[in-house]
Order: structure tokens, then sequence, then C-alpha cells
């Protein structure tokens, strides 16, 4: 049974596409919550401002706290997708909207852009010598330890993707079957349960790639 998706099907968008549609739209809303933050910036912060600098800035504090002074360099990227997912998420509760997340091909795109990314650092960080965090703590342990490390580093892409679709997926066909049995009266409640569980997933998204790119940038032991 399909969540009735109204929003996507009014602008002719076919229905295997629609997680590209509601992406895009997750991205608008973004964009314009940061215009309309930007217009309005004041030095007592009041209201929406008030709002994001408490999370953002939490965040912040938090990634410093773990990963050290090298946080703040990977934080811009890190907070970019906390936001991007938490916003994607919440769209499912949306009336007539469904959430990107939902759909295995969005959190894939993401799994591998974050994979290519902390690959990056390391490889940036280290050169050639960022082949030691694949050749475990031993030398005479290298020839073991590297293919169970690469496959292991290859297997991370596919964790992000799966537990994301997995738990996003299932809390809409939940909130699905509840509001086909009881409309108004088993829905709402659940409103707030799956409320915090979205927001959940888009922290643990968030800090799995914290731990892969401080896991990146730390010297090999």
């Amino acid at each position: 049974m399909e969540h009735p998706v109204i929003l996507s099907a009014l602008f002719g968008v076919p229905e295997e596409y629609k997680h590209v549609f509601y992406t895009w739209l997750a991205m608008v809303v973004l964009f314009a919550v940061g215009f309309l933050l930007r217009g309005r910036m004041k030095l007592v912060p009041t209201g929406l401002q008030n709002f994001m600098e408490v999370v953002i800035g939490g965040l912040e504090d938090f990634t410093v706290a773990t990963v050290g002074e090298k946080g703040r360099k990977i934080f811009p990227l890190l907070c970019g997708i906390f936001l991007f997912i938490l916003t994607q998420n919440l769209l499912g509760l949306l009336p007539f909207c469904d959430a990107p997340t939902a759909n295995v091909n969005t959190n894939a795109a993401m799994a591998l852009f974050v994979f290519i990314y902390y690959n990056y650092v390391g490889l940036r960080s280290w050169g050639p010598k960022y082949i030691k965090h694949f050749m475990g703590p031993m030398p005479v342990l290298a020839p073991l330890m590297l293919p169970i490390e690469v496959v292991s580093h290859c297997a991370r892409p596919l964790s992000l993707t799966l537990r994301l679709f997995g738990n996003i997926r299932g809390e809409e066909i939940v909130l699905l079957l509840f509001f086909s049995m009881a409309p108004l009266v088993s829905t709402l409640p659940s409103y707030f349960l799956f409320l915090l569980a979205k927001c959940l997933q888009a922290f643990i998204f968030y800090m799995l790639t914290m731990i892969y790119l401080q896991g990146a940038m730390e010297h090999a032991h």
C-alpha cells in the first residue's frame, strides 16, 4: 500500500522519480531558510535564528569535543549532511509528501559521497602513508589485515545506506498502517515518536560520518 503522494504528481513527476523531486524540495527549503536568516541576522538572536544557532552551535561543540580542533575544518560538511538528511526525513511527516530517504537510491548517493570524501581526506592528509590505516597494528599482520580492512571500508556505504533506508521506510509503513486503521486517534500521537526517530537517524548518519573522517585524519598506529 503506497503513501498518497500528491505534491510530486501535481508537477508531473513520474512515480519512480518522486524521491528526486523531494530531494530537490529539501534543498529548496534549506536554501530558503538560509537566505531568510541571512537577511534577518541580529546580535541578540530570536525565533528561528535562535533555534538554528542552538542546533548548529551544539553540533559544532560536539564535533570539536570528539574530534578535536581539526573538527572545525570538517564541521561545515557534517552540519550540512545532518540538516540535509533531517529535512528529507521530516518531509515524510508532511501531508501529501514523502521522505526521499525512504528510497535506497537517495541514501546510496549520500553514502558513496561520504565514502569518497573521507578517503580523499585521508589521502590528502597522509599521502601514500594512508595505506597504513588498512594494514593493522603490526607489519606481520599486514597481509591478513589488508583484505579485511578493505572489505570493512567497502561495507561502510552499504551500512549507511541500508540503516537509514530501513528505519525511515519502516517508520513510514507503520505510520501508513496506523492511519489506515485509525486516521486521527493513532496517527497524531505517533508523529511525536517518529519525529524523534527521524532526528535520531539524521544524527546517527552525521556521527558515523564524523567517526570515519576522524579515523582518516588520525595517524595510523
